[in-house]
């Protein structure tokens, strides 16, 4: 199953764009490794004059070394983990010093944008979250793969996030809850969330990850006010009145479980398969990474994590 990738490399001439079909998971660990070996990596991937649709794409990069500006989004990885988002990003700003690092909660469209190039036009289906009921197995992992919902001061039902965010739901999301699952509330980990107070007719939601054209979703709330709460759960706890209490992360331990990580995906030379697979795979395959280019990257990545652990 293919995850998506775009890398858009900007400099005083314009910018090219890379794309790959396999090169989503693990693109934030990659970015760890800071800029010196990773835009080379990234302009080593095949170059594309063509746009995958919005909706499709997983992860994706836009690096200005003009202006010093990093753009990323990610569906998945510890870069859009609750317990070690914020780890992440602050071991990113570290490793690349002096660049304004920005995270893109509308993913390719907002990437876009960016670019002054016209929206594409958004998916119109939508695709509803399972509801899990009370003693769900997804509920036993450390770090479930949930959203939450909480309706006014009185429900709180949890569902798979696995599909589209809640929100994008609109008004039926609530009858769609009626009668579901009530969790009373939820003290776990959680992937997104959204708070409904139907007699206030306002709504509040907010992820982790990033979802294509997410800045739009008011429109399907006519009459609703609808705040983007962008990553801050926070705002869901204050909203929710209890009903939703996740653990706050603990900053050290997500900081070593990042670096760990990290350093395991840079661990050594990777192959540059492009000579087998080209021909069949054009899109598959990214380019080699040498031993000397590993090591720097580790160099990077423990660099990184000594600044943001010294008293």
């Amino acid at each position: 199953m293919a995850n998506r990738a775009v890398f858009v490399l900007c400099g005083p001439g314009g910018h090219t764009r890379h794309r790959s079909s396999y090169g989503a998971v693990g693109l934030d660990l990659d970015l760890l490794a800071g800029p010196d070996t990773v835009l080379p990596f990234l302009a080593g991937h095949v170059r594309e004059d063509d746009w995958y649709p919005d909706d499709m794409v997983e992860a994706g990069v836009l690096a200005d070394r003009e202006h010093r500006l990093l753009l990323v989004f990610a569906w998945e990885g510890p870069i859009a983990s609750p317990r070690t988002r914020a780890a992440t990003l602050e071991l990113l700003r570290r490793a690349w010093p002096g660049w304004e690092v920005r995270w893109l909660y509308d993913g390719q469209s907002g990437l876009r944008a960016h670019l002054g190039l016209p929206a594409q036009e958004a998916e119109s289906a939508v695709y509803p979250c399972p509801v899990l009921d009370v003693d769900d197995e997804e509920l036993d992992e450390p770090d479930p793969l949930v959203a939450v919902v909480t309706v006014g001061g009185d429900r709180c039902h949890v569902l798979a996030a696995v599909e589209d965010h809640p929100v994008e739901e609109g008004p039926a999301l609530l009858d769609r809850l009626r009668g579901a699952p009530d969790h009373g509330s939820h003290r776990l980990y959680a992937d997104g969330g959204v708070h409904v107070d139907p007699r206030r007719r306002r709504v509040g939601w907010w992820l982790t990850a990033a979802r294509a054209h997410a800045r739009d979703v008011a429109a399907r709330r006519p009459g609703w006010t609808v705040e983007f709460w962008e990553d801050r759960w926070t705002e869901h706890v204050r909203a929710a009145g209890g009903r939703f209490a996740p653990p706050v992360p603990d900053r050290a331990a997500a900081l070593a479980d990042v670096r760990g990580e990290a350093l395991e995906r840079w661990s050594g030379p990777r192959a540059d398969a492009r000579a087998r697979l080209v021909a069949a795979h054009p899109r598959m395959v990214a380019p080699a990474v040498s031993a000397r280019r590993a090591a720097d990257a580790r160099a990077v990545i423990e660099a990184a994590h000594g600044a943001a652990v010294r008293p």
